[in-house]
């Protein structure tokens, strides 16, 4: 598949990666998840309003997601020039998966280095986040999700480098808001303490199918670009 076409079948997969690092997301937004909801007032934490909170959280968060795909995509664009230079992004995308599923299924954490640098950027705007709490109301809610958005994540790297592949503002703010779907329902369990949808997203099979897929879908993309590749150098000589 090249992600630079960006039809359905990319933001699909975009999507079931999403879903698929629930287990990921649970371990590190898990916390925050739970953190917010005890912050809201006991008298006003009643099941309409607090899935209404919850929902706003995770709308701005993707919605961050979206413009860090739109910025990354951009920079794509001056990169992506020559035809050489977009083959290359397109198998750091595939590798970045594969980093991706190796911290899913906690095989490997070297994206941890990766989320070290995020979190240079994150110490000025975390304490943005700070200042809108307690959340009693939805836009509340919602700039607290965008400002959560931005907190280091491997996940949302090894997407956005797939967003640097596809080179277009506009499609690489669609993958991303598709990936930040997928994520949306591990985090809407743990905020509304659905134990055991938490449990089986967690659980080590699942993490395990999960890491298998990701990485056969990257192999698959990195023995397409040898193939179109191998077609080029022929059709050269």
């Amino acid at each position: 598949m090249n992600p630079a076409g960006l039809e359905l079948p990319p933001l699909l997969a975009a999507f079931v990666f999403g879903l698929m690092g629930g287990a990921h997301c649970i371990g590190m937004c898990g916390g925050i998840m739970s953190a917010l909801t005890f912050a809201v007032p006991p008298s006003m934490r009643h099941p309409a309003r607090l899935s209404g909170l919850l929902l706003s959280y995770n709308l701005g968060r993707i919605c961050s997601y979206m413009i860090a795909g739109a910025l990354v995509a951009s920079l794509g664009t001056v990169f992506s020039l020559a035809p050489a230079t977009r083959v290359i992004l397109q198998a750091f995308a595939a590798v970045m998966l594969i980093l991706m599923a190796l911290y899913i299924a906690d095989w490997w954490k070297g994206l941890l280095k990766v989320e070290a640098v995020g979190r240079r950027f994150w110490r000025h705007i975390e304490p943005l986040g700070r200042r809108l709490m307690p959340v009693v109301k939805v836009p509340q809610a919602f700039a607290l999700g965008a400002v959560w958005g931005w907190l280091p994540c491997g996940l949302v790297y090894s997407m956005l480098a797939w967003s640097l592949a596809i080179a277009e503002p506009g499609r690489g703010a669609l993958l991303m808001g598709a990936f930040g779907l997928g994520t949306l329902p591990a985090l809407l369990a743990t905020g509304l303490a659905a134990r055991q949808l938490s449990a089986l997203i967690r659980h080590p099979a699942t993490r395990t199918v999960a890491a298998l897929s990701i990485i056969g879908f990257a192999l698959w993309q990195l023995w397409s670009l040898y193939r179109m590749a191998g077609m080029s150098a022929m059709n050269g000589a």
